[in-house]
């Protein structure tokens, strides 16, 4: 009887060329929107005169995400079936009161950027999480794990920390100490909260509108941006526009922060589209501890006893709140 021939076992299946340069975009997409999530507080700070006036700032950055927006609908081939079925009905309901809210969210982070250190801003910024997973339940009626509450429980935790800490002043004057607390802690936390409310009304929209990002990020901005505009009429900036002129204390470099802020608008949409929520959580971890970095390089400033304190905290506050999140009980037969 003639042997019969062992067949060698298959080679492991190969990772097909498509997949291979999809997961080299998603990796591109993360490392680039890590660096824009930790740079720009320092860009804001380091490119904007204290003599820009905020609301200029603000509608400027709305007009590149807007540019940006319209860009990559072009190149997708989407735009000229967006524009036929758009509505102006449609599009104040879904993204108007959401457009008015991120345009007073940016007015206060701008103030904001101008008062805090980099990290500071960056940590305290983090409780939007917390009111967005409080306004997602009462808006969306989406719960959360056990873990989830813990992690939203350590980042109070450290914005508590924070606040104290950096309010105190660190043996800083009594005007510093205001100046602070009003002009950079307040700013930034109401701007959460709005943050909260406005994402969880976008996501109310985008179940109910279907819409792309990219349109609700082109509906928003030029709602926000009209809203802004309609505020000048009777405002300090408003005056300040009329008297010195929109561009005041300008330089080629205040487009810098602008760019990037509408970069990094549209690498959040392209990162969740392609890579999800959980690594969206990771690379917001690894900003901040790019901004710390970068502010110590270029500031030389290290980073303060309660900021080493809170650092911690928020990291392992957004990565359990990533990690574990809230899944249904199946009910028993």
């Amino acid at each position: 009887m003639a042997a019969t021939k062992s067949t060698p076992p298959l080679p492991p299946p190969r990772q097909s060329s498509s997949q291979s340069a999809q997961s080299k975009k998603v990796w591109l997409y993360l490392v680039l929107l890590t660096f824009q999530y930790g740079s720009q507080p320092l860009l804001s700070k380091r490119f904007t005169s204290r003599d820009v006036i905020v609301t200029s700032l603000v509608i400027s950055c709305e007009v590149a995400k807007v540019i940006c927006a319209l860009f990559l609908l072009a190149k997708e081939g989407h735009l000229r079936k967006l524009l036929k079925e758009w509505t102006l009905v449609g599009s104040l309901t879904a993204s108007g009161l959401p457009a008015a809210i991120y345009a007073l969210q940016n007015s206060l982070l701008q103030i904001s950027y101008k008062n805090l250190d980099s990290l500071t801003f960056s940590m305290l910024n983090q409780t939007k999480l917390f009111f967005t997973a409080l306004f997602s339940y009462i808006i969306l009626g989406q719960k959360q794990s056990v873990q989830q509450i813990g992690a939203l429980v350590l980042l109070i935790i450290a914005a508590v920390l924070l606040s104290t800490g950096e309010g105190s002043g660190r043996g800083s004057s009594g005007s510093d100490m205001d100046l602070v607390l009003f002009y950079g802690i307040i700013p930034v936390l109401v701007a959460s909260i709005l943050s909260g409310l406005a994402s969880a009304l976008c996501q109310w929209a985008s179940q109910v509108k279907k819409y792309t990002s990219y349109m609700m990020t082109v509906e928003m901005s030029i709602v926000g941006s009209i809203c802004l505009l309609a505020s000048t009429y009777k405002s300090p900036d408003g005056d300040a526009i009329r008297h010195f002129g929109f561009f005041h204390g300008w330089t080629l470099l205040t487009w810098i922060p602008i760019i990037s802020n509408a970069v990094g608008g549209i690498l959040v949409g392209l990162v969740t589209a392609h890579a999800g929520g959980v690594r969206k959580g990771f690379v917001i971890v690894s900003a901040l501890l790019v901004t710390a970095l970068l502010q110590f390089i270029f500031d030389g400033k290290p980073p303060s006893v309660y900021c080493l304190l809170a650092l911690p905290l928020v990291v392992s506050s957004i990565t359990i709140y990533q990690k574990y999140p809230y899944r249904a009980k199946k009910k028993e037969a």
